[in-house]
């Protein structure tokens, strides 16, 4: 039996309306629920960059990138494992103002999570906290017994691979260089 773990999936296309619905057509039909999910412009003018996260085997990440590189408006996908990316997640607290000032201990923890304080009011305080899924849950499952946690929010993973260059370039590049036969 293969080992279900947590894999990246990068996808890079064009800003194109109607892409994120494809793209997650092909995890229902595979019947892969989608952990996180962050969408942004790359280092590459014109072109967005799709962080998806997924538990599975790495057989049906291999396939799942293969149905979704089919897609018209798909650059090109890959999948990676973490030890292969540098990743980060962003994690926002809300709470009591009241409740935060009475803890003995807030610089102590604010410098143990390496969390920022965003915003402080007469109502509520707002942490940030950037870093792996774990080291954000950790200060959630803190700030929970401490004071009660009044919102929470926690962003998708974003990341980047460790290679030198973003590998769509050498793709990009390849094809550039297929065109110029061509014609």
């Amino acid at each position: 039996m293969q080992d279900i773990k947590l894999y990246t999936i990068t996808i890079f296309s064009e800003n194109t309306v109607g892409l994120l619905g494809q793209i997650t057509s092909v995890f229902v039909r595979h019947q892969i629920n989608i952990e996180t999910l962050s969408v942004s412009p790359s280092a590459i003018k014109g072109i967005h960059k799709f962080t998806i996260t997924v538990f599975c085997t790495k057989e049906r990440a291999r396939k799942l990138v293969l149905q979704i590189d089919k897609r018209i408006d798909v650059l090109k996908a890959y999948y990676n494992t973490d030890e292969e990316l540098v990743h980060q997640e962003i994690a926002l607290y809300k709470l009591s103002t009241a409740d935060f000032l009475k803890l003995t201990s807030v610089e102590e923890l604010i410098r143990k999570y390496n969390a920022v304080v965003l915003d402080i009011n007469e109502n509520n305080v707002v942490i940030q906290k950037t870093g792996h899924y774990e080291e954000t849950q950790d200060l959630f499952d803190e700030l929970s017994k401490l004071t009660g946690v009044l919102q929470f929010i926690r962003s998708g993973r974003i990341a980047i691979n460790k290679s030198k260059i973003e590998r769509l370039s050498d793709m990009l590049a390849e094809r550039d260089e297929k065109f110029k036969d061509i014609q």
